[in-house]
């Protein structure tokens, strides 16, 4: 008896050493967005903090195509052991599980949600050749040339699709789709003329905005943001309703311990509260928005079905 209770309290002791060591080597964060992109540039702002308070180095892995549902997939199927975390945004996590009647993933059981991390408008922005000076004139500069003026996204099913999407339904618009494969790309895309338009998430476009590159119109936000406190809303501009924010946060594969999620997310908030990593995201245009497990599982939850319902009135499908 004796001898059994004392190997019982060895594996205890063993149990809680293993918990203790986490994590003993490297941590990557996945990402399904090209680098260079939003989700890269937050990945290694916050991940490098993260990397102080772990103890380990924390290297970003980018795994671009298929509109994010590749990456999306690797992390999903990994180890959920701590080791391979995922960033993901509202591509991923609602936009796509919005379009895709099957994906190769679960968005909500296959991951253990992590934390919320930063969140950021999209810009619609043109072309600085097209004359529109506001969403209206680009309204009517749309519909005097039906089937003629294209725009550019992330991807299929990708959120910059989406908002355009939105607005094509909402104005009765007939515009035609460019994918390309990530942000920078299509940015670089409209910004040469190669497209028109297209709805760039913030922190993708602030060299060009600052370079003249790129016209802003409006941003896809309820309220503006202080960051460009001169640019209306879509709602502001005469397009009722539409609200599209791009976030981003960390996930776990489904089945992490959640003592490993739960001190992941206690570094995480660390990171976000810290003066060096709010001035350099802040400087790109991004809010931040600490919070719990439980809040972010949530959010993901009410994301899905806004964009499913989006999805439905719009008639958005992936191509």
């Amino acid at each position: 008896m004796v001898r059994a209770i004392f190997a019982v309290a060895l594996a205890a002791l063993a149990g809680a050493a293993g918990a203790q060591a986490y994590p003993s080597k490297p941590v990557r964060i996945l990402i399904a967005q090209a680098p260079g992109s939003a989700t890269d540039v937050i990945s290694r702002v916050v991940g490098n903090k993260m990397s102080e308070f772990l103890g380990q180095p924390v290297i970003i892995e980018a795994r671009p195509g298929a509109g994010g549902l590749l990456g999306t997939e690797v992390a999903a199927h990994s180890a959920p052991d701590g080791y391979t975390l995922f960033m993901a945004n509202n591509s991923t996590h609602g936009s796509n599980p919005a379009v895709y009647a099957k994906l190769p993933y679960d968005p909500v059981k296959d991951f253990a949600p992590i934390g919320f991390v930063a969140s950021v408008p999209y810009v619609l922005v043109l072309n600085p050749s097209l004359p529109p000076n506001s969403v209206k004139e680009l309204i009517d500069y749309v519909k005097a040339r039906p089937g003629k003026v294209n725009y550019a996204s992330a991807g299929n099913g990708s959120t910059h699709q989406f908002c355009a999407e939105l607005l094509k339904y909402s104005a009765g618009l007939d515009m035609v789709h460019v994918p390309y494969k990530g942000s920078p790309p299509a940015v670089i895309a409209v910004a040469a003329g190669e497209v028109a338009l297209m709805f760039a998430n913030l922190t993708d476009i602030g060299g060009q905005l600052k370079g003249g590159k790129l016209k802003p119109l409006a941003v896809t936000t309820a309220k503006r943001t202080p960051h460009l406190p001169d640019l209306p809303t879509m709602e502001e501009a005469g397009v009722a309703g539409f609200e599209i924010n791009s976030w981003f946060g960390l996930l776990a594969p489904a089945g992490t311990p959640p003592a490993i999620v739960t001190r992941l997310n206690t570094e995480t908030n660390k990171a976000l509260a810290d003066a060096g990593v709010q001035k350099t995201l802040g400087a790109q245009g991004l809010d931040f928005n600490p919070g719990s497990p439980e809040q972010f599982a949530a959010h993901i939850k009410s994301e899905i079905a806004k964009f499913t319902k989006i999805a439905k009135a719009a008639n958005i499908k992936a191509e």
